[in-house]
C-alpha cells in the first residue's frame, strides 16, 4: 500500500499534534485527511507554516491543561452515587465498569469524560465507597469517590448491649431497689394516741 508523508494542521487522534510530520496510507489522506482539513502535503512551501502550527497547538495544549486542571479541583470534591443490583446477603450481580460511571458522570453533574480516562484496575464489585483515579491529561491526574449503594434496603443490624453495659445497668436497678427499701425502713412508727382521763370532783 502506497505511503505519504503529511503535515497535521489539527489533533488526529492516533497520529499526532498540530505540526507532526507522519507518514500515512495514500488513500486515506486522500479520501480522509486532506478533505476534512486535518493534515496538509509535506512541501516545501507547506514547511513554511510549521511555525504557525507549532504555535497553535502550544496554545490548544495549554488551554487543554487549564481546563483539565480544573476540571480536577471539582471532581475532587464530588461524590458520584451508583445503585447496583444485588442478592438478599447484599452481593452485587454483575460490576460497575468505566464506562458506566461515564454515563452517571454525564447524568448527574453534567460531566463529559471519556471513559478511557477513568482508570480501574478492575471493574467495581462490592458496595460502599470507593477512590477511583481519572487520568484526565498527561499531566494531570485525580481521584473521584463513588459510594455503591444497593437497590434493596438492606436490614439494620441492632446491637446486643455488652455484658459491661447490662452489669451497670443490672447495679442501677438494684440500687434502685435497695433504696427504695430503705426509705420504707427509715419511716418512723408513730404512737398511739393516749386519751387523757378528766379528774372527777
Amino acid at each position: 500500500m502506497a505511503k505519504t508523508e503529511v503535515i497535521l494542521t489539527h489533533n488526529v487522534v492516533g497520529l499526532g499534534g498540530e505540526s507532526d510530520q507522519v507518514k500515512v496510507a495514500a488513500g486515506y489522506a486522500r479520501n480522509y485527511l486532506f478533505p476534512q482539513g486535518l493534515a496538509i502535503p509535506l512541501t516545501a512551501a507547506n514547511k513554511r507554516r510549521l511555525e504557525v502550527l507549532r504555535q497553535r497547538r502550544a496554545e490548544r495544549e495549554a488551554h487543554e491543561f487549564n481546563t483539565m486542571s480544573e476540571l480536577a479541583k471539582g471532581l475532587s470534591k464530588m461524590v458520584l452515587t451508583l445503585t447496583a443490583k444485588t442478592g438478599e446477603d447484599g452481593k452485587m450481580f454483575g460490576s460497575i465498569t468505566p464506562g458506566a460511571i461515564a454515563d452517571e458522570l454525564k447524568h448527574q453533574f453534567d460531566v463529559v469524560l471519556d471513559k478511557k480516562k477513568i482508570h480501574l484496575d478492575h471493574p467495581l464489585k462490592t458496595l460502599g465507597e470507593h477512590e477511583i483515579e481519572l487520568r484526565l491529561h498527561s499531566e494531570v491526574v485525580t481521584t473521584l469517590k463513588v459510594r455503591v449503594n444497593s437497590d434493596k434496603p438492606q436490614p439494620q443490624v441492632i446491637e446486643a448491649p455488652t455484658t459491661r453495659e447490662a452489669r451497670t445497668r443490672d447495679a442501677k436497678s438494684r440500687e434502685g431497689e435497695t433504696a427504695g427499701t430503705e426509705t420504707r425502713k427509715a419511716r418512723p412508727i408513730r404512737k398511739p394516741r393516749v386519751e387523757k382521763k378528766e379528774k372527777t370532783a
